[in-house]
């Protein structure tokens, strides 16, 4: 399917691995020229290598996207961008008991006042333009309790919420506002868990990997590539009737008929 998106900009958050990469690497297929986000150099530009040599346009901006300065670079190298996907890292697994002050204002800095400042800062121009697309990566979590993420999935239903007044401002200018829920993807954040959950216990993390496959109907953890096929097609032509909507895809973890 042609998206009907080729020739526009895209603004990547977190972009240089994982959900993020798979995102931008989708997008640069579909033909828009992708400004890709990471704190780590060599990784950033391994990425965008990659997406240059499958035929892409890449864009590489180094930078904590959390911070004001990490924005501004971001949106300085795209201030006209028609696709926003934002995403960054959520705070590591913990009891809740085990949170101070400081954690949990930088954990809704990362995954609710971030996202919410791009929006400020981008879509004002997208409905200008008369075209936009906003797709907030956050978590299935935003759906059901994820022991050990509490902070995370606090602050990603707090940008939900936040946003879904924001979408019905912005849908007559043709700028939609969407969130994609993931649940188990073979992603490095998702190793790390895995392993921090089985160190805990004394056990084999391949086992504990296993274990956790199983209990997904589909019987497997989800491909990156997969997560990133459907944030495309959120920011395509085709999906301008759809918007303040969450996507959860999760392989059927989450056990609801509505």
């Amino acid at each position: 399917m042609d998206l009907g998106i080729a020739g526009r900009k895209a603004i990547v958050c977190a972009s240089s691995k994982g959900l993020g990469r798979a995102c931008a690497e989708a997008l640069a297929a579909a033909g828009c020229h992708v400004v890709i986000n990471g704190r780590d150099t060599a990784t950033l530009t391994a990425t965008a290598e990659a997406i240059r040599a499958a035929g892409g346009a890449a864009t590489a901006v180094a930078a904590d996207v959390s911070t004001p300065e990490g924005q501004q670079r971001l949106v300085a190298a795209c201030p006209d961008a028609d696709i926003l996907v934002n995403n960054n890292a959520g705070p590591p697994p913990a009891s809740y008991t085990t949170l101070d002050r400081d954690k949990i204002l930088r954990g809704v800095t990362q995954n609710m006042v971030t996202p919410i400042e791009l929006v400020q800062a981008l879509a004002p121009g997208m409905a200008e333009r008369g075209f936009g697309r906003i797709v907030n990566i956050t978590s299935a979590s935003v759906l059901t309790p994820l022991e050990g993420l509490d902070l995370s999935s606090g602050a990603r239903a707090g940008l939900t919420a936040f946003l879904a007044g924001v979408a019905r401002q912005l849908a007559p200018r043709g700028v939609t506002v969407n969130h994609i829920l993931p649940g188990a993807f073979a992603t490095d954040r998702l190793t790390g868990i895995m392993r921090g959950a089985a160190e805990a216990a004394g056990r084999d993390a391949a086992a504990v990997a296993r274990e956790r496959a199983a209990a997904i109907p589909v019987g497997r953890f989800g491909e990156p590539d997969e997560f990133g096929k459907l944030c495309a097609f959120l920011c395509s032509a085709h999906a301008g009737y759809i918007t303040g909507q969450n996507f959860l895809i999760d392989g059927g973890a989450f056990r609801a008929a509505f």
